[in-house]
């Protein structure tokens, strides 16, 4: 099915010229729809399934435009893409811009049209770029990869073809000295993103134009009347909240110079009650890794608008006109998915995220050990060496060395910044970190280590001798720290080239094939010596500079990013990062729905999800091992513990699993990822479904007590209604008899009819209706069961 991009033109009732644009993707099932009145901006009047008739978009002008009312102005509020006071929006700005300091209050007409993606188009879009190895202040496109643009060394304009329907829309006010050019694209899996370009059409020789603000938006139907958002802190990430989609503004901003713990990744506006696996839904992502905003707001005009975009500090963005480089500001894509449920909301994102990895997600995620929670600080060759060795025999593919490696680093007081490997403990010779690198390979195991570019110790020898790295609101003082910590200012050529010099280097001395990206520090206070101005924008765009620079000197290295856990969660990393670290915490209880909220947006392929000690290092909750490994089995699987202190029957009972996960592993990273409603809280059904629905498999976590007893039957979500399917247990939880009861299973004192190598046949209708009665388990328990079609 050819995606479609095309344009109709017709009148309203009043003669007023119309041009309707099109835009459909039919084997993602999403389409959008824009009506152009005069030369005002484009109103989005269609944004879900594609249509049977897309020219009677034409007509929605008459159908949706609203009527004047008494006590208001000429024209009622019917919001374009970026409403202004200009087309009567009183609500919370969506664009401010300033010249000297004055509000400037744009009236823009459009000037050009530009479609592409399908044969329909009438003429090709490009994308901006900038690039260059060292100055990390020029602006580029976090979202364009090496196969959108061949030329790299500096900001252009790209033309040719582009695979997906898109359009830009130009406009500008001429009297104001602005240009605006709007984007909007559909995306593998159905996703619309959109972004707009602010140019300062006037030279040198007047004031700069400054940008303080560019929040984008799409409108939601008015029975989308619930928002659900997540909120958070250090090691518990994405706890959902709800709350009513009323008259007035609900913003989330996030101003920690990332997306911090209590970012929501989506805000998703519904009928009320919408959940997993029905209700109409839409949601909304900005696709940046600085200080952002996601928001929702109501008129009494108006129905709701959802949103977001960059936060920007005042003269952090001012275009000066003197040069091209200096005429443009991007804002991030803003990313809106709709479905029947969160859970195709997440299924388009998913399959976007794929998009951008072809090479990941060809193959199963290598299952991995990290060694922190196993040594922390306490690094040295014998016990590393010793712990890679049981890592290999418990099927670990993937050895990484955290924190403790370099410079005076023995406590996270000192060091950070000195990027050259410690002499102390790991000296030059047959116990050094080359030596243990090798090793590892030796054993046919990736080798990767930890770093954190971003921040630096004061006590460190790099402080020392570049204070003015340091960003810093004034001189001589620096903000609060953190963790010991200040931020690197990345904005600064020399201390970017330190950094990217000494990752680089050390990614080939020693082989590197995963690098743990950690950011530890909330950015507050963020000015940059050099410039004198906020640098959040700047530094998040040298952070993907570095990230993209190191993936194209060292091709098929993978790095992580972590950030005090999941603190940087967002689809601007995710452009480069291969895996992301969902939370510190690692304890599977709190995991349940830390990785199922996190899921909304990210593959659980790209999300490390680690078996951990009992009890858990951050709650000291004692668990079972089952639960562990259980929790950590659709995602990147993972290692957190210190399996040197491990009885063998715990080690082989841990291989056993690492091994059923390699079984699936190829189809997870393609699966389609379901979770379950309930009305229990106490329970949980998460799944994993092959995209031809021929085979799945769930999970039921029992987290807590239930309101019944035993549990009632949960449904499964995502297979073919008209198939007979056997569900069994996996085959490490077939053994879940007590010896002291034979009879009964579990916390169960009878038989479960279907607990048993063979199982039961039913119907994928009958197990998305009526379900399936779960084993009756202890608190904190969980089992996997296979469903195959027969």
């Amino acid at each position: 099915m050819a995606n479609i991009a095309t344009r109709y033109n017709g009148a309203a009732h009043d003669d007023t010229p119309v041009t309707a644009v099109y835009l459909a993707s039919p084997q993602d099932d999403a389409a959008l729809g824009l009506a152009f009145v005069g030369d005002d901006l484009p109103r989005i009047v269609h944004w879900g399934h594609p249509l049977a008739a897309p020219e009677t978009l034409v007509d929605a002008v008459d159908a949706i435009r609203p009527q004047r009312v008494s006590g208001a102005l000429d024209f009622t509020p019917w919001p374009s893409i970026l409403p202004t006071q200009a087309e009567s929006w009183i609500g919370e700005p969506r664009i401010v811009l300033r010249r000297g300091h004055t509000e400037l209050y744009p009236k823009f007409a459009v000037t050009g049209i530009e479609l592409s993606g399908s044969e329909e188009a009438s003429g090709s879009i490009g994308l901006f770029w900038a690039a260059g190895t060292i100055d990390p202040t020029v602006d580029f496109d976090p979202a364009a990869g090496p196969e959108d643009v061949a030329d790299v060394t500096g900001r252009t304009r790209t033309t040719g073809p582009s695979s997906v329907p898109g359009v830009i829309v130009h406009a500008e006010d001429a009297t104001l000295g602005i240009g605006l050019d709007w984007h909007a694209q559909i995306v593998p899996g159905g996703l619309v993103r959109q972004r707009a370009a602010v140019r300062n059409l006037f030279g040198a020789d007047h004031e700069p134009l400054e940008v303080a603000k560019i929040e984008l938006g799409f409108p939601v139907p008015a029975t989308a009347t619930e928002l659900l958002t997540t909120t958070g802190h250090h090691l518990r990430e994405r706890s959902p909240q709800r709350q009513p989609l009323t008259v007035g503004r609900f913003a989330k901003p996030q101003l920690a110079g990332r997306p911090d713990f209590d970012a929501s990744l989506l805000l998703t506006a519904g009928v009320p009650g919408f959940d997993f696996t029905h209700g109409e839904a839409y949601a909304v992502h900005v696709a940046w890794s600085g200080n952002s905003v996601l928001s929702a707001e109501r008129l009494p005009y108006t129905t709701g608008v959802i949103g977001g975009g960059e936060v920007l500090s005042g003269g952090e963005i001012t275009l000066s006109g003197a040069s091209e480089t200096s005429k443009w500001y991007e804002t991030p894509w803003v990313y809106g998915s709709f479905g029947d449920g969160l859970n195709v909301i997440a299924r388009r994102f998913h399959e976007y995220v794929r998009s951008r990895h072809p090479r990941l997600f060809s193959h199963g995620r290598p299952v991995i050990l990290n060694t922190w929670e196993a040594v922390y600080f306490n690094h040295n060759f014998a016990t590393l060496k010793a712990l890679a060795d049981k890592a290999a025999a418990s099927g670990v593919e993937r050895f990484v060395v955290d924190d403790g490696w370099f410079g005076s680093r023995r406590d996270d007081t000192s060091g950070l910044g000195d990027w050259r490997i410690s002499q102390d403990v790991w000296p030059d010779g047959p116990e050094s970190l080359k030596a243990l690198a090798d090793y590892v390979h030796g054993l046919g195991m990736e080798f990767g280590l930890w770093f954190e570019p971003e921040m630096i110790n004061p006590d460190s020898d790099t402080a020392r001798a570049h204070p003015d790295w340091i960003l810093a609101p004034a001189p001589g003082r620096l903000p609060m720290q953190g963790r010991s910590q200040q931020v690197l200012d990345l904005t600064n050529p020399n201390a970017f080239a330190y950094i990217f010099g000494c990752m680089d280097a050390l990614v080939g001395e020693l082989g590197i094939d995963y690098i743990k990206w950690d950011h530890n520090k909330l950015v507050t206070e963020a000015v940059s010596p050099l410039s004198g101005r906020p640098a959040v924008h700047a530094q998040t765009l040298a952070v993907y500079r570095i990230f993209r620079d190191l993936i194209r000197n060292h091709p098929g290295l993978e790095i992580e990013s972590c950030s005090s856990g999941g603190g940087r969660v967002d689809l601007g990393i995710l452009e480069y990062a291969s895996r992301i670290w969902a939370s510190d915490c690692v304890d599977p209880v709190e995991r349940a729905d830390i990785q199922r909220y996190t899921s909304l947006l990210v593959p659980p392929a790209m999300i490390g999800e680690h078996v951990g000690a009992s009890p858990a290092h951050s709650t000291h909750r004692a668990t079972s091992q089952e639960l562990r490994m259980a929790m950590a089995f659709f995602g990147h699987m993972g290692i957190e513990w210190n399996l040197l202190k491990e009885p063998s029957d715990a080690l082989d009972e841990l291989a056993v699993w690492v091994a059923e996960f390699k079984k699936h592993r190829d189809w997870f990273a393609i699966d389609t990822v379901v979770h379950g409603d309930g009305t229990d809280p106490a329970v949980r059904l998460d799944g994993m479904v092959m995209p031809s629905r021929d085979a799945a498999i769930y999970r039921f976590t029992q987290l807590t007590t239930g309101q019944t007893y035993p549990a009632a039957p949960v449904r499964l979500p995502g297979l073919d209604p008209t198939r007979v399917y056997r569900v069994s247990p996996l085959d490490p939880c077939l053994d879940l008899l007590d010896p002291a009861n034979p009879v009964g299973i579990a916390n169960g004192q009878s038989a479960l009819g279907w607990w048993a190598p063979d199982g039961v046949l039913m119907t994928g209708e009958a197990l998305a209706r009526y379900g399936l009665r779960p084993p009756s388990l202890q608190p904190a328990q969980a089992v996997l069961f296979k469903v195959v079609a027969g």
